[in-house]
């Protein structure tokens, strides 16, 4: 299965540990992932074992947003610099697509790979934020460079593309919450908790997002028992207490075969919901929710900043697909 998967939640929800745990449990299983850190508290390197310096080290993808434009508007015709293109821009004929498998000079500046007891993965992060990025263009540069790359990406057959991100506005307003085959937002059984999942699930619900609650913290029936009032047939999975996490966080980790079996059971009930997620993909909604996002974001901010019609950019007869062709680098 080819297969973009965010997981979602408040800060503090456990959410980047749940997703690393997906993350080596697809590495186990001989997935191959990209791993995607588009979180504003950039711990997902750590969740998968880098010690402090290795997590420091990673490159920032939004240090890196000339590149990438560049290399991914390709010979498209409708782009003719890089400077034009927003986080929102679509890909369109000439336009060079992503594939997780492949090597690219986007990767190239951009992935490093993770070795895990069970396998490894390619990581990609955004990058730290300082907190004169937070609520500016410098935030939303740094997730637009993982937005642009979701735009361009076609995954192939029994690949993964996991992503850990912030529940928040932004993503809202980008559209890069429609970008996913599958979302896990992780609730704690509190009500701020649920708050997150009622925002989510109304977005979610204009534009056909599938969505599914991971409940995390669960320590007893009144806790699945909340968690089930509140979010009904959305809970898919609720994880409690795990030893093995535990040792993870002191930088002691078992083997992952060691998780407990709860846990693990969990995990591939998240694969195979995500796999069945797979016959309901349609690129023409995805390509049409592109669009759709990219003309909102153009006229309320991105024809002023660029200073041309980034409507004219859109490619009408472009469909995303796993079929679509990609020019190759001169």
């Amino acid at each position: 299965m080819n297969m973009k998967i965010a997981f979602v939640g408040k800060g503090g929800s456990g959410k980047t540990t749940l997703s690393s745990l997906f993350i080596r449990h697809l590495a186990a299983s001989r997935v191959p992932v990209i791993a995607v850190d588009a979180d504003i508290n950039q711990h997902l390197g750590a969740a998968l074992g880098l010690d402090e310096a290795e997590a420091s080290a990673l490159p920032a993808m939004g240090a890196q947003l000339p590149l990438i434009k560049d290399y991914l508007r390709g010979s498209n015709p409708r782009i003719p610099s890089a400077e034009s293109m927003i986080k929102t821009t679509p890909p369109g004929e000439g336009s060079r697509l992503l594939r997780v498998g492949e090597d690219n000079p986007v990767y190239d500046a951009c992935v490093r790979t993770v070795e895990l007891d069970a396998g490894a993965v390619r990581l990609m992060a955004t990058g730290p934020f300082t907190e004169s990025d937070l609520g500016v263009a410098c935030y939303h540069s740094k997730v637009g460079a993982v937005e642009l790359c979701l735009n361009h990406l076609v995954d192939g057959r029994e690949e993964y593309v996991v992503v850990d991100m912030t529940a928040g506005s932004d993503s809202f307003a980008s559209g890069m919450f429609t970008r996913f085959d599958m979302t896990f937002l992780v609730a704690e059984p509190t009500r701020k908790g649920v708050a997150v999942y009622r925002q989510y699930k109304e977005y979610a619900r204009d534009f056909g997002v599938p969505l599914k609650v991971v409940g995390n913290k669960v320590q007893g029936p009144e806790d699945l028992a909340f968690l089930r009032d509140e979010t009904g047939d959305d809970l898919l999975v609720a994880v409690g207490h795990s030893d093995w996490v535990r040792a993870m966080e002191k930088g002691r980790p078992a083997r992952f075969a060691q998780l407990e079996e709860a846990n693990r059971h969990a995990l591939e009930t998240l694969h195979h919901t995500a796999d069945a997620a797979y016959g309901r993909r349609d690129w023409e909604r995805y390509t049409r929710q592109m669009v759709h996002f990219h003309l909102k974001n153009a006229e309320s901010w991105g024809n002023a900043k660029t200073g041309v019609d980034l409507a004219a950019q859109v490619d009408p007869a472009f469909v995303l697909s796993e079929g679509a062709a990609t020019p190759q680098p001169a």
